[in-house]
């Protein structure tokens, strides 16, 4: 695709805020016709500069709980703390880390009960030296992909 214009960068910027804007508000407010707006917007999709559109659920409105668990490993490697993880549905990542801390878990569990058997699953394990949990409060920023 051509580079984009700021006319471009205006189309853009509004349906990442507002993916489900009608054709013509968005010609209104960029102030082009809805025909040349329509275009323009189907040339960005062709060239693939538009993927898609999504709806962006807020967190609060999810029924779960999202925590980080950080655990300080006795010895390391300890596959077995991992492949313990793995068998959890609501284990969404596992990372090993350098220094202190050897694993950091993210988990999305449906409730804090859930989240805390899981917890102490884990945290029962002899491998296992040292085992916190963080509760998402709020996400800042949340880049996907």
């Amino acid at each position: 695709m051509k580079n984009l214009d700021d006319k471009d960068r205006e189309i853009l910027a509004i349906l990442s805020k507002e993916a489900r804007i009608p054709m013509k508000a968005l010609a209104a407010r960029i102030s082009l016709s809805r025909s040349a707006t329509a275009d323009r917007v189907n040339a960005l999709e062709r060239a693939g500069v538009i993927k898609g559109y999504r709806a962006d659920i807020a967190e609060v409105d999810q029924q779960h709980i999202s925590a980080y668990l950080t655990i300080s490993l006795k010895t390391t490697p300890a596959p077995e703390v991992v492949d313990l993880l793995a068998r959890f549905p609501e284990v969404r990542r596992v990372c090993s880390l350098g220094g202190r801390i050897d694993l950091i878990v993210e988990v999305i569990a449906p409730n804090i009960a859930r989240l805390s058997t899981l917890r102490s699953l884990v945290a029962s394990r002899e491998e296992v030296a040292e085992l916190t949990t963080h509760i998402v409060l709020h996400r800042n920023i949340d880049r996907v992909g």
